[in-house]
């Protein structure tokens, strides 16, 4: 059906869907961590590592298929984050390791009585490297406070902690422990009126929107592409006075243009090539759900972003209610499931009774995989007054179905009672 995604189709993409636990399908709810990756994307890396195997560059056959692979990935990620220029994006091992060298280039423009902002609601990876970038530079960090009974930024706290003494702002597209989406463009519109940069975690909001680094306003965002079912590899991009200027960290004879200077040493070509054919699947997933094959690829993936949203909200709003129903349960964050509520399909839960660690292991037993502890969003674990055990999470991503969210309701159901 047009409009529709075709979830048995997209299914039988995942190799990793067909395993079982104890004579049953496995359900996949560890997206949060990391999503499970088509066919398609397993055989570009398998590719490049079996037949294009050599480094940039070169004069020969294989450096020069390398070459035009990385260009066409370049220009992949530019339509993905909604960019004209693919010279602004660079490539890294994850988003941890290039921002926290960004973090080293932009912290050298800091100085003493300056001020960093971050918030109460990220991971940690857009958290500390800012923060230590500050301590360097002795500047002032600062914090963006949440509302704790729905989990969203507190944006009277926003308007408080931004001001003239500011220099940078980093916050979070979609938080990866409860699923708030953050306002993004409001969040840029009060960081440049004091003439500061504003940096954007998009690794969870990745395979759940379509990103728009010009509609949003920001000035750096980073994205990893093995939640969006590639593989391991990180994704930067920045504005290009931004991205020219700033002294970036690199050896000699490695290129000073842009993107060659943000990205140190040689880079895992394979990995990029496998994040390059998991933006063709989306495109693709696009292409089929408009009946349109030949439409080019920022607007396939806006048809993909807007059937994935669809399909995830029914499914987390059936979440949701399951949940709802359970004794002593308590849902952490934004109560409704569609992206117009301000969250997407990533929820949170902790009982009066049972520990996170027991339920993970419970439901790991029969075969539903979910997440137990902080994942790395320390500060609200802390303000949430959860640590150190955490809570549970249960991550839905578009090659879920309703039946694994019924089997999941219902194995909570038998723990809560036992």
């Amino acid at each position: 059906m047009s409009g529709t995604l075709n979830i048995p189709s997209i299914r039988a993409q995942y190799p990793a869907l067909t395993r079982e636990v104890n004579g049953r399908p496995a359900v996949f709810f560890d997206g949060p961590a990391g999503s499970q990756v088509p066919q398609r994307v397993i055989d570009a890396s398998s590719h490049a590592l079996a037949y294009v195997n050599a480094n940039t560059h070169g004069t020969f056959v294989t450096a020069l298929e390398s070459d035009a692979m990385l260009a066409e990935a370049h220009q992949a990620m530019a339509d993905l984050l909604g960019t004209a220029d693919a010279d602004l994006i660079a490539f890294g091992p994850n988003m941890t390791t290039l921002t926290l060298g960004l973090s080293r280039a932009l912290g050298r423009t800091w100085a003493p009585g300056d001020e960093v902002v971050v918030t109460r609601l990220d991971h940690d990876a857009n958290v500390w490297p800012w923060a230590l970038a500050a301590k360097d530079a002795g500047a002032t960090l600062r914090y963006i406070d949440i509302t704790p009974e729905d989990c969203t930024l507190d944006m009277a706290s926003a308007r408080a902690v931004i001001g003239p003494k500011t220099k940078h702002v980093a916050v979070g597209a979609a938080s990866n422990a409860v699923g708030t989406i953050n306002p993004i463009a409001e969040l840029a519109e009060l960081t440049h009126a004091v003439g500061a940069t504003l940096f954007v975690d998009a690794v969870h909001y990745a395979p759940h929107g379509l990103i728009d680094v010009e509609a949003w306003g920001c000035d750096f965002l980073a994205c990893s592409a093995y939640k969006f079912f590639g593989p391991h590899v990180g994704i930067l991009w920045g504005r290009r006075a931004l991205m020219t200027e700033l002294d970036a960290y690199r050896v000699r004879p490695a290129g000073n243009e842009t993107p060659d200077r943000w990205m140190t040493g040689t880079q895992n070509h394979e990995g990029i090539a496998g994040a390059l054919e998991a933006v063709n699947y989306l495109a693709d997933l696009g292409r089929s759900v408009s009946g349109h094959p030949e439409m080019e690829r920022r607007s396939a993936l806006r048809e993909a972003f807007n059937a994935i949203e669809r399909h995830e909200s029914e499914l987390c709003e059936r979440m949701l209610k399951g949940l709802r129903a359970l004794p002593g349960l308590r849902i952490l964050g934004i109560q409704e499931g569609a992206k117009e509520a301000g969250r997407c399909p990533t929820i949170s839960i902790v009982h009066e009774r049972l520990e996170p660690m027991t339920i993970a292991t419970h439901l790991a037993n029969e075969g539903i995989f979910v997440w137990e502890g902080n994942f790395y969003a320390l500060e609200l674990s802390q303000r949430l007054g959860l640590e150190p055990k955490g809570m549970v999470r249960i991550g839905l991503l578009h090659y879920n179905t309703a039946d694994e969210v019924d089997r999941l309701i219902e194995s909570l159901a038998k723990l809560i009672r036992g």
